[in-house]
């Protein structure tokens, strides 16, 4: 099972009271990922993510409306970066 992935995807923000920006997914990586997710709890698998030079360790959180993942990305990864909403990225994972 691949514990591994590169994903290009857009950053998006939550349209929500709160300023979360997140990366959705392509549906074919969740479903590789979905048999690492534990049984218990809401499914939320942990990784190290990284974007560019920044690492970080963080969990992806699942979407029931579209059957995928969001990876949330916090503030300082953004402004390291230099990411705004909209922006393509590529994203390395590891379970």
């Amino acid at each position: 099972m691949q514990s591994s992935f590169v994903v290009e995807a857009e950053l998006w923000k939550y349209q929500g009271p709160a300023a979360w920006y997140f990366v959705s997914l392509p549906r074919a990586v969740a479903d590789q990922i979905r048999p690492h997710a534990p049984k218990v709890g809401f499914g939320s698998v942990r990784v190290q993510a990284c974007i560019g030079q920044t690492h970080w360790k963080t969990s992806l959180f699942p979407d029931k409306s579209t059957g995928s993942y969001l990876l949330p990305v916090k503030a300082d990864v953004r402004r390291r970066e230099s990411l705004q909403e909209g922006a393509q990225v590529v994203l390395f994972l590891e379970l």
